[in-house]
């Protein structure tokens, strides 16, 4: 009789339950988890560097240079993509970021775990994205803003003034565009590590899609390439943080809207086959 007592004393020391697992439980549960990984801040470091020094070191090497350039590269010279060139290669930072946010889950074999915790898996997908997508918009508008004004002071060192400023035209959509196309990077890259659950995998899509399969278009012949380009979600990616426009491609929203319409397909797909598949 003391046994059976004790342990119904113990079971009503346990804290009560209240209602369903909730979104914003989840949401801190996901901030904690992204942010005590030491890898993550040194991703982010990484994507910091990388867009920031390879934007700085072309800016200043234009401005250095700037007297020994040609008349076709004054003409054709943008200051705004000059300094913002290292997004280019901070999307594959971002990538690797977005992938490993839902396929280390799989390979630490922490997805049991977690969906133990919250087994409402559309909670839980939806809460990992919104979390990656709050971490990665703040790093790549950081890092955009802070490889914009770095890059036109530099390029203010040269003989003439070639910098520009925020209020030229078209020159902050394009800085906020950076922003705006890291996160998009990475939650395509998130979409893809939830399909394939393996993260060399994704990476490899990834790249591929937003980086090899350009190149190869390249080779068509101009109508055609001109007709496919536009459709490309790398195109689409590149164009919001560009002033000026290709004759064949569309404005820079609608060019980057066929980018975030590519991203939303592999996250609905991502998501169908999260809530069937066995974890």
């Amino acid at each position: 009789m003391a046994a059976v007592t004790t342990e119904k004393t113990r079971l009503s020391g346990l804290p009560p339950t209240r209602g369903r697992a909730n979104l914003a439980g989840t949401l801190r549960s996901e901030f904690t988890k992204i942010r005590s990984v030491r890898s993550t801040y040194w991703t982010l470091i990484v994507l910091f560097v990388v867009t920031v020094g390879i934007g700085a070191l072309i800016s200043w090497l234009t401005g250095s240079h700037w007297d020994q350039a040609s008349a076709s590269q004054r003409a054709s010279f943008n200051p705004t993509s000059n300094s913002l060139v290292g997004l280019y290669f901070g999307q594959f930072v971002i990538v690797v970021l977005g992938a490993m946010t839902i396929t280390a889950e799989y390979s630490t074999g922490m997805i049991r775990t977690a969906l133990t915790a919250m087994p409402r898996r559309g909670v839980f997908y939806l809460a990992k994205a919104l979390v990656f997508t709050v971490v990665a918009l703040v790093i790549g508008e950081i890092s955009s803003f802070v490889a914009f004004f770095l890059g036109q002071a530099l390029l203010g060192t040269a003989p003439v003034d070639i910098s520009t400023t925020l209020s030229a035209p078209h020159v902050l959509r394009a800085v906020i565009g950076g922003g705006l196309f890291i996160a998009a990077c990475g939650l395509f890259a998130y979409g893809i590590g939830t399909l394939v659950r393996h993260t060399a995998g994704a990476i490899s899509i990834a790249i591929g899609v937003l980086f090899v399969v350009p190149i190869i278009v390249n080779f068509l012949p101009s109508s055609w390439n001109n007709d496919i380009t536009r459709f490309l979600p790398s195109e689409g990616g590149l164009a919001i943080w560009r002033t000026t426009q290709a004759a064949h491609e569309w404005p820079a929203w609608g060019e980057f809207s066929v980018f975030l319409a590519y991203t939303a397909a592999v996250l609905i797909a991502g998501y169908i086959l999260f809530r069937k598949r066995d974890a």
